[in-house]
């Protein structure tokens, strides 16, 4: 089931991960530690709340009022900032299976975690990732 999947570093640079997840549309990447250890997944909803200025979170009418050529300039705020900036202060369950589970294993911590993707490990490498859409292709998969 797991695919080879891009894996970016905690201080890594937000614009390169968000031109990955972007130019491969990904749902998300794998964050690693220092060790090259997962530390989590920093799924793309992520990246665009991170985007999006907390007053328009807060009020979406307000979004009519930025114009375009402000519009624009929202890619600009991933200057100088690093992969960890984007993720939440307080982290998330890690999102990881085993190589040998099954596909309701998989399912499972999809649903509990509600993440679009999960590293599969076996002992203490990343051997890849399955996503939401590829889980979904194998349980409607004829078999």
């Amino acid at each position: 089931m797991a695919e080879e999947f891009p894996v970016v570093g905690l201080d890594s640079s937000a614009r390169d991960a968000v031109e990955l997840l972007a130019s491969r549309r990904l749902p998300g990447l794998i964050v690693v530690d220092s060790k090259n250890e997962p530390y989590t997944v920093l799924p793309a909803s992520q990246v665009v709340r991170f985007l999006v200025p907390s007053y328009v979170q807060d009020d979406p009418s307000l979004a009519r009022v930025i114009d375009e050529p402000l519009a624009d300039q929202v890619a600009d705020k991933l200057a100088n900032v690093t992969v960890r900036q984007l993720l939440p202060s307080e982290p998330a369950e890690l999102p990881v299976v085993n190589h040998d589970d099954t596909v309701i294993e998989v399912a499972a911590i999809m649903a509990r975690l509600r993440c679009p993707l999960v590293a599969v490990m076996k002992d203490k490498d990343i051997v890849g990732a399955i996503t939401a859409s590829r889980l979904l292709e194998l349980v409607v998969a004829p078999h």
